[in-house]
């Protein structure tokens, strides 16, 4: 059995065709049981999220499988298969768990460490294990990437810095101020990424959001999605003393706030810190206020300059990263060796059993006046004649199973006895144990 992986993202599809691929969680049932309705798909589990949309499933066919996946993405929404086929990738083996296990670890995403992915790929999992098209190698496959990507996160450092210009602010606020459980965030402006930036600041603790604006309607409304307070944009400077933390963007061709304006501000807060944080281009916050004593101020050039040694910081991790998918892909790679190797084994073993008791019949029937032990005495020396002669392919196989060759192996075994997996055997996990070598 095989794990393949077909999908495309946001490395190789703009927005407009990912969403035309995309599958409601809603109404996930009705795909997954026509993958499965697929010749040939043992398994399978649907990811859909905005920047991915990837098919796992599991067959003995790859090429077939590979391409009746690729096909079901397009005919499943009713697209020209040429349409998306250039976008498509696809994986098997090993190259498909190395995929699955960088998803997972957030190694593929667009911002490298994201803690989102792993989530929604758990999501996808928890559907497919409620509708039933995952069995027991996708339940393996992804628990395992579960845990790699656990581990991922635990070694490395790869998300434990931040990467977005509003959670590089946060970031910074809490190297000034330690704590943020007592301060109060004011924004100067109504602008998305001063928006985006107070959502941070709250999420992380901080006590309130004063807004302000030119257009004090624009204020109330951003002031009520905060449960925060807003201010006439002409009391700023009377207000400004009970803020600690400021965000300005708003567009204006001047500077807003001088040292001037501060003077009187900073002996009003005994000299508490002041952070501020300058979204706006043109600039908002003349630079000389950094000059002030209690006075951080902090514009977009700064916090880029953050997030690109953090975005540098996480690509050095995700060497480590690498390092540790790489180990966890040898152990599964034997797992999965192994599930092709009992199956075979098992097969094997009921051929040579077969024909071992059809001839001992023949012998006995024959056999006129043999002795009244006769039977079992043959039984049991024909027994350990097949356990010896399957030994040493057991131990060839078994060891094959951990390395590229199992295929040639198994394929040469099936031909030359011409084995036939039952369904049980060839989906069963079974270990394997060594045949005894006396009866």
């Amino acid at each position: 059995m095989h794990i393949i992986v077909v999908g495309l993202s946001h490395k190789t599809a703009t927005v407009e065709i990912r969403e035309k691929v995309a599958f409601s969680p809603n109404s996930i049932e009705q795909p997954l049981k026509a993958l499965l309705a697929l010749e040939g798909i043992v398994e399978g589990v649907i990811v859909s999220t905005c920047n991915r949309v990837e098919i796992y499933a599991t067959t003995r066919d790859i090429a077939g499988g590979v391409g009746r996946l690729r096909r079901f993405l397009a005919d499943w929404h009713h697209l020209p298969y040429d349409s998306i086929e250039p976008h498509l990738y696809s994986y098997h083996g090993e190259a498909a768990i190395r995929h699955v296990f960088r998803v997972a670890a957030s190694l593929d995403s667009m911002v490298v460490g994201e803690p989102q992915i792993l989530g929604q790929i758990k999501t996808s999992y928890g559907y497919a294990a409620e509708f039933g098209s995952s069995g027991i190698i996708l339940n393996r496959f992804l628990h395992k990437a579960f845990s790699v990507a656990k581990r991922v996160r635990t070694e490395t450092k790869i998300a434990s810095s931040a990467v977005s210009v509003s959670f590089a602010a946060v970031e910074l606020a809490r190297k000034i101020f330690d704590s943020l459980s007592d301060k109060t965030v004011l924004l100067i402006g109504a602008g998305e990424m001063c928006e985006l930036a107070a959502r941070h600041f709250l999420t992380n603790g901080a006590k309130q959001v004063l807004v302000t604006n030119r257009t004090f309607e624009k204020a109330q409304r951003l002031a009520e999605e905060f449960e925060g307070q807003a201010l006439p944009f002409e009391e700023l400077f009377d207000q400004l003393h009970k803020a600690d933390i400021i965000l300005t963007s708003t567009g204006a061709p001047h500077f807003i706030v001088t040292p001037k304006d501060l003077k009187e501000v900073i002996q009003r807060r005994r000299m508490k810190p002041m952070f501020f944080i300058d979204i706006a281009v043109p600039r908002d916050i003349d630079p000389a206020v950094n000059d002030l004593d209690a006075v951080y101020l902090y514009d977009m050039d700064d916090l880029q300059q953050v997030v690109a040694a953090n975005l540098e910081n996480r690509m050095q991790e995700a060497e480590k990263a690498e390092a540790i998918i790489a180990e966890e892909i040898v152990q599964f790679a034997k797992w999965i060796a192994t599930l092709e190797v009992t199956p075979t084994i098992v097969a094997l073993r009921r051929r040579l059993d077969d024909l071992r008791r059809a001839e001992l019949a023949r012998t006995l029937v024959a056999w006129k006046d043999a002795p009244p032990d006769v039977e079992k005495r043959l039984d049991a020396l024909t027994t350990a004649l097949i356990n010896k002669i399957l030994h040493q392919p057991t131990i060839v196989l078994k060891r094959t199973g951990q390395g590229n060759r199992t295929d040639l192996y198994l394929d040469a075994l099936r031909a030359l006895f011409d084995l036939e997996l039952g369904v049980d055997e060839a989906d069963s996990p079974l270990e394997l144990e060594e045949p005894p070598t006396t009866p």
